[in-house]
């Protein structure tokens, strides 16, 4: 259910803002939404998983905490960010 070395490694590098951005919160978004998505299928399988499905709402959390920052603060950011991860406002 966790994400690969290298499919994290090809997150960053489509959500980074510079060559050594690895956490920015473009970054955090990214990684969480890709998270997201593969614990929505996995409890599409497995109905009674409960603890995925605390994991997920942590991560669901997590990313909205990130979006409110990026919408406050860099209105820019945050609208690239919706665009890039096909979210809605």
């Amino acid at each position: 259910m966790s994400l690969k070395r290298t499919q994290k490694k090809r997150l960053i590098t489509k959500h980074r803002t510079h060559d050594k951005d690895t956490g920015s919160p473009q970054v955090q978004v990214g990684i969480l939404t890709t998270e997201i998505n593969l614990l929505t299928d996995h409890l599409q399988e497995h109905k009674k998983d409960h603890s995925a499905r605390r994991g997920l709402l942590g991560k669901v959390a997590r990313r909205r905490t990130l979006l409110n920052y990026l919408r406050m603060n860099k209105p820019d950011d945050y609208q690239e960010v919706l665009e890039k991860n096909k979210l809605k406002k």
